[in-house]
């Protein structure tokens, strides 16, 4: 089971492939260099397919939805007398450190304030009330129900088949029902699961391009004459690199567990801090009316795009970006929420999985986002200047400065950057593992180091290539071919749960 398949070998490949491209200097290849090349492929997907990304996001919320409400809520994922693995504080830990825990100290206070001077309503002034609550509702929309949602539909096949079904571990298992096993066992599943590790592997790499450019401007920000170079942004992700893969050598129930309990901790006491030592009243009922807004106007922002406004590409670089960014996470997220998330029913499992994340992300962001809104718009301190001249990255640690013990929290701010990114990176060696393996639960050293060693490489190479900017292309074109596969997932998983009703009676209240 923990032999490695012709899908390790086909996608560490590609993956070498892929970093030796990116080491090739401009000067050799100046127009087939690795950044030309993916800018012009991420415009056209933008460009012509930005649509799609938007209404198949959105049709696996309305999946989701439909699942909680249905009759198969009630089946679990496992066997009828399976119990859950983890608690609940645990699971939802783990939730967040695989999930998106570097996106939210990275974006937390740089994307509400960047929609605050850029307004994503069409003729909206900047820097008004009006938008300051249109960038906090924004903001909710890119990280509350759809992303989870995304993560959600794959988690829940993944976890079906696998604890219920007892096959493989691996994404092509989920097209079972749809495809046929004898499909599967051939080249069309060695394809969909090298399309799944390639997408993990560069969504992974974008969120570690992101921590180390925060750690890195962190760094430079709170320590005088240091430099934000792309040498010390590489030593940090070598430095990263040897602590995750320690953490990764001890297994899940070590490792992972601890350091996503420790990073909800620290995520909260930093967020408790800056709720009660910033503008306190401001925040909560900040808070309160953009979410009851973000609610208010789901559907319409869910479906929003402006065919009349050609010049206007607001949406392609934050909402298509973001759906897109979401789905080349999906391999890796889905598949480790799957593997923490045996013997809850399918109910509770996409109410925990899409509700929980969502509120605390909200009130997440309420509080950094408003914190920086609340000092340029009540005190006059130019948060956003701090952001336009030294990077998106350094907004988090700009506004702590302007509140007390703003030394202390920034270092708080930079330990939780770097667990999180522990873990992430963690956890995706896990997932990689298990994808390449077969599904084994438990993938072996060798494994997991040559995966660790591989997302290392592609985030450094990234952000050579061009930085922020790189990273959003290559999280952009992975998703493509993988949203297609998890279209035909949903597919598959209906037809499962059809075939399971007449094995089971889902009239019963158990």
């Amino acid at each position: 089971m923990n032999q490695v398949t012709k899908v390790f070998y086909i996608s560490v490949v590609i993956a070498f492939l892929f970093i030796a491209w990116g080491v090739i200097p401009e000067s050799v290849l100046p127009n087939a260099n690795l950044s030309n090349v993916t800018s012009q492929i991420q415009g056209f997907l933008t460009d012509k397919f930005g649509w799609f990304y938007l209404l198949s996001t959105t049709g696996f919320v309305i999946f989701a939805i439909y699942l909680v409400f249905s009759k198969y809520g009630k089946l679990k994922l496992g066997k009828p007398e399976d119990e859950p693995e983890y608690p609940y504080i645990t699971w939802f830990a783990m939730l967040f450190s695989a999930g998106m825990g570097i996106g939210l100290v990275f974006w937390g206070a740089a994307e509400p304030l960047s929609h605050f001077h850029t307004p994503a309503v069409e003729g909206q002034e900047g820097q008004t009330p009006d938008a300051a609550y249109s960038a906090m509702k924004y903001t909710f929309f890119h990280w509350g129900i759809h992303p989870w949602a995304v993560y959600a539909t794959l988690a829940l096949a993944l976890a079906f088949f696998k604890f219920r079904k007892n096959a493989p571990g691996v994404i092509s298992t989920a097209l079972v029902p749809l495809l046929g096993e004898k499909r599967i066992q051939g080249p069309i599943g060695i394809t969909i699961d090298s399309i799944a590790v390639f997408a993990t592997i560069f969504g992974v790499a974008t969120s570690l391009g992101l921590g180390a450019l925060q750690i890195s401007s962190g760094l430079s920000f709170t320590i005088p004459g240091l430099e934000d170079t792309f040498f010390l942004q590489l030593i940090i992700i070598v430095i990263v690199t040897f602590l995750f893969m320690i953490s990764a050598m001890t297994g899940l129930n070590k490792g992972i567990k601890y350091l996503s309990n420790t990073n909800i901790v620290l995520a909260i006491l930093l967020l408790i801090f800056v709720i009660f030592a910033g503008p306190t009243n401001f925040i909560m009922d900040f808070f309160t009316t953009s979410f009851g807004g973000y609610i208010r106007d789901l559907p319409y922002m869910s479906f929003r795009l402006t065919p009349f406004s050609q010049d206007n590409t607001w949406i392609e670089d934050w909402t298509i970006f973001y759906w897109a960014w979401w789905i080349s996470w999906a391999p890796f997220v889905g598949t480790f929420i799957a593997r923490v998330s045996r013997g809850r029913t399918i109910r509770e499992f996409v109410l925990g999985v899409m509700l929980v994340p969502t509120v605390f992300g909200a009130l997440w962001f309420s509080a950094f986002g408003g914190t920086t809104i609340g000092l340029e718009y009540f005190d006059g301190i130019d948060v956003f200047s701090d952001m336009s001249e030294l990077g998106t990255e350094v907004a988090l640690f700009s506004a702590l400065e302007h509140l007390p013990l703003g030394g202390i929290m920034s270092a708080v701010g930079l330990l939780l950057i770097s667990t999180f990114f522990i873990t992430s990176a963690d956890s995706a060696t896990f997932v990689l593992g298990m994808q390449t393996t077969n599904g084994s639960l438990n993938p072996s050293r060798k494994v997991k180091f040559t995966w660790g060693i591989i997302q290392a490489g592609a985030a450094a190479v990234l952000l050579w290539q061009g930085g922020l900017g790189a990273l959003q292309t290559a999280a952009i074109i992975s998703a493509f071919p993988f949203a297609f596969i998890l279209i035909l997932i949903c597919f598959s998983l209906m037809k499962a749960f059809k075939e399971e009703e007449k094995l089971v009676d889902l009239r019963k209240k158990k």
